[in-house]
């Protein structure tokens, strides 16, 4: 194992998980039907909310979860820059204006008061991502009396106050990729407590066999996905105690390197979806030099959101940009990697 790569992430699968679709698949039922509703059922449990509707990937939850919401031409959504391009190409498929703000210097997630600045007159929504499983300071933003979506792709299982992610947003949307939390190998998910909006998804994600017509999509998820998302959502718990059990480890064998490790917040369980750490200085010298010894260090988010849309203005996101290491930390880790992991960034840090 010594001369092999780590990779950034992976997935952890199962015998009893390709069981599980090897089933859908024998009984010819692959397309959206009864497992996709089993899925949708559990997961909504598990978040406790009352509504759920599937989708085939987290970017399609969120634009449709928009829809739901009415945005159209014109309305303002504001999101924070250091996140994936994703939430900036599901605002825009809706023709939406997206305001893009800065984040919180420790956590990386949105800034509250950035956000507060950001409200105007024609803002209609704000997304608010749990950065790399860390809980944002959803009490103050719920304050903005804005429609709020949490966006939980990093954060499933996270709890902010005692109460998990994702029952704080008028809407809630997943992913569920290949290295996510739970994995169906593309697909998503939309939460809520109104049946209305998740109805309003659901019309949205299937174009066929309507009396009326609208511009509909097919975001659809398949009974083989759902199938082995119930049993990776049967695993949660496992995982997320591995994840914590690894961060841990690092919190101790990382205590003394030359970087400054994730801030622990009061009231905000982090899930460790990424362990990520910041800097010195410039982190690509670093980054280089882990992936030379075959440990797949990255930077958390490849691009932020300011430096696509080509706007100024963004100190915290700049900073983190260029000062932040993922450092790999997944449930499918094992022993002789999670030492090799240890001995590299103790070795470059």
């Amino acid at each position: 194992m010594s001369d092999s790569i780590i990779p950034h992430s992976r997935p952890t699968l199962t015998d009893a998980g390709s069981k599980a679709v090897s089933s859908v698949i024998e009984s010819g039922q692959i397309a959206q039907g009864p497992v996709v509703r089993e899925f949708e059922k559990r997961f909504s449990d598990c978040i406790g909310r009352k509504e759920a509707a599937a989708t085939n990937s987290g970017t399609a939850a969120l634009h449709l979860a928009l829809l739901a919401l009415g945005v159209k031409e014109k309305d303002e959504v504001i999101i924070p820059s250091f996140v994936c391009t994703a939430v900036l190409n599901a605002v825009l498929y809706t023709r939406a204006t997206p305001v893009v703000v800065d984040v919180d210097p420790e956590t990386y997630n949105i800034s509250v008061e950035a956000a507060k600045r950001a409200v105007t007159g024609q803002t209609r929504a704000i997304v608010v991502p749990h950065m790399f499983g860390c809980p944002a300071g959803i009490k103050e933003l719920s304050g903005l009396g804005i429609p709020m979506i949490e966006d939980c792709a990093q954060a499933v299982g996270a709890n902010y106050e005692g109460q998990k992610v994702g029952r704080f947003g008028i809407l809630s949307v997943y992913s569920f990729y290949a290295t996510k939390v739970l994995t169906t190998g593309e697909g998503g998910m939309v939460v809520s407590d109104s049946e209305e909006l998740v109805s309003k998804v659901k019309d949205l994600r299937e174009y066929d066999n309507k009396d009326d017509f609208a511009v509909r999509f097919n975001s659809k998820m398949t009974d083989i996905q759902a199938a082995l998302g119930l049993n990776q959502l049967s695993r949660l718990e496992k995982f997320l105690e591995k994840r914590r059990e690894i961060a841990s480890l690092y919190f101790r064998e990382f205590k003394e390197c030359d970087f400054a490790l994730p801030v622990q917040k009061d009231g905000r369980e982090h899930i460790y979806y990424r362990f990520v750490v910041k800097t010195q200085d410039n982190a690509s010298s670093p980054l280089e030099k882990c992936q030379q010894k075959k440990v797949m260090c990255q930077r958390p988010v490849h691009i932020p959101l300011h430096v696509c849309l080509e706007l100024s203005g963004f100190p915290h996101t700049t900073e983190a940009w260029q000062r932040t290491v993922s450092i790999p930390l997944y449930p499918s880790l094992t022993q002789e990697e999670i030492e090799k992991i240890i001995a590299v960034v103790k070795e470059i840090f």
